[in-house]
């Protein structure tokens, strides 16, 4: 999964500017969700209100920004 994908699948999950999604993972792939996730962050993409690690899954839930500030 690279940015761009993980970008647009939050845009398939999104209500508005809202977000929630819940992406089956393995421990490998977490750091690498999270490092995409910290990415779209400072890029001021999205901003992140939870993020919670499962067992076999990342819980995202957070608002996506449209226009840049």
């Amino acid at each position: 999964m690279n940015k761009v994908e993980l970008l647009k699948k939050l845009l398939n999950s999104s209500r508005g500017n809202l977000f929630s999604l819940e992406i089956p993972t393995t421990k490998e792939n977490e750091k690498k969700i999270q490092e995409l996730v910290s990415e779209l962050e400072t890029e001021k993409r999205i901003k992140l209100r939870e993020y919670l690690q499962r067992e076999y899954s990342v819980y995202l839930q957070g608002i996506i920004k449209y226009a840049s500030e």
